[in-house]
């Protein structure tokens, strides 16, 4: 796989999961203050992820490097942690009923 191919890829999956990271906060976004409170640290979390998809993306985007083994090895991680993250805050707005 070429890095441009790998680039264009990548910008896709991450952007991909920053809709889904959107939908999530502004599913919490419209509970009542108190429920918003209970998940501050997943919200924050969900926040900071969001930020650094943004850089990645941005990255990806705008210089592709030739080499890209010690930021696929990040990204896999980064993912990982993602989709830990996301599941947990999905599982709780469940149980609000969204």
């Amino acid at each position: 796989m070429t890095s441009k191919n790998y680039c264009r890829i990548m910008d896709m999956e991450l952007t991909g999961w920053k809709a889904k990271l959107y939908d999530v906060i502004s599913k919490i976004d419209r509970l009542p203050t108190g429920d918003k409170q209970k998940m501050y640290a997943d919200v924050n979390a969900l926040h900071i992820i969001m930020s650094e998809l943004d850089e990645k993306i941005d990255q990806l985007r705008t210089s592709c490097p030739t080499e890209w083994k010690p930021e696929k090895e990040q990204i896999a991680t980064k993912l990982k942690d993602l989709g830990s993250k996301y599941g947990q805050t999905a599982n709780q707005l469940f149980d609000y009923g969204l």
